[in-house]
């Protein structure tokens, strides 16, 4: 397929979808991501599309937000293994809040399986995948409709969330760094996920690597409020998802690292997740939030040989 064949292609299937992995692109195109990668840096110099780390979207800057439709066809392996992990989490009896989000719902059908849990979510998305759990109660707040995620959102939202004490908050969002942390397209979806985090002891985010270095335009949660983060491993090349790694570290975020089902991104030898507590005094608990409800002793606290070559690994990138 001759360069101008391939572009075409790419500019098609992000048109389609509004954002699409370079995983997922190079295997449409049948070439190797190197190349998708150059020609999908001479598409953005052309202003047809905007890179992202692992992908591309369509132009939009800071205020651009796909829909559910595009979001749930970007990096569907590594938000599968973040899913895994993040239910490991959980403990049995526990109550906890989800956020709306394509990587949210994934670990919602997990926490299915959780006996005597109680989750609270403004995701009509997370609430159908409960919706036959027999042993989990699910609570939904008000709130309006807000189509393009399913979510609920608005003053009712957030009024309903008062006075809500809860161990742990799971939130998604569109863009994480460690200067500001994690971040959002829209001021309504902001809003809620800040009241969410208000209710919680602890904040746990889900992030895939393409979010990882990617700025929007409202700040959700601060990065020291941020107790854990939940990812997948950085490709070999993506050098500034890793250098965003080590500095959310390095504010002592602790990070769980898990693998793709196929096990791509995953050094040969390494197990497929990870959990690396990380130096710096940590807060316990949100401003305003009230005791935690369950203790949530981090994993990996006792550090053994292949933790301490994760971070060494991490500090070397």
């Amino acid at each position: 397929m001759f360069a101008a064949e391939r572009r075409q292609l790419i500019l098609e299937m992000v048109r389609a979808n509004g954002a699409v992995s370079l995983r997922e692109l190079a295997r449409v195109v049948q070439t190797s991501e190197v190349t998708v990668r150059r020609d999908v840096r001479a598409l953005e110099a052309e202003g047809l599309l905007d890179r992202r780390h692992g992908g591309a979207v369509l132009p939009g800057g800071l205020t651009r937000e796909s829909g559910f439709p595009q979001k749930s066809h970007l990096a569907t392996a590594e938000k599968t293994a973040i899913a895994d992990l993040a239910a490991s989490l959980v403990e049995e009896g526990e109550a906890i809040v989800v956020g709306a989000g394509t990587t949210t719902q994934e670990l919602a059908r997990r926490l299915a399986r959780v006996p005597g849990l109680t989750v609270v979510t403004n995701s009509l998305l997370v609430a159908q995948a409960l919706a036959h759990a027999n042993r989990v109660e699910v609570v939904m707040t008000g709130g309006t409709l807000r189509g393009s995620n399913y979510a609920l959102v608005g003053s009712g939202a957030e009024q309903s969330l008062q006075g809500l004490r809860v161990s742990r908050a799971f939130l998604s969002g569109s863009g994480l760094t460690a200067e500001r942390g994690l971040s959002t397209s829209n001021m309504l979806s902001a809003s809620v996920d800040r009241a969410l985090v208000q209710a919680a002891a602890e904040v746990v985010v889900l992030a895939d690597h393409t979010k990882l270095g990617t700025d929007t335009m409202f700040q959700t949660v601060p990065t020291d409020v941020i107790t854990r983060l939940v990812t997948d491993e950085p490709p070999g090349h993506d050098d500034r998802a890793a250098t965003e790694l080590q500095a959310l570290a390095d504010q002592g975020v602790q990070i769980a690292v898990a693998g793709t089902a196929s096990g791509e991104g995953v050094p040969p030898g390494r197990p497929p997740r990870r959990d690396v507590p990380l130096p710096g005094q940590r807060r316990s608990h949100v401003p305003g939030a009230g005791p935690q409800l369950r203790s949530a002793a981090p994993l990996g606290d006792q550090q053994g040989p292949g933790e301490r070559a994760r971070v060494a690994d991490l500090r070397r990138r």
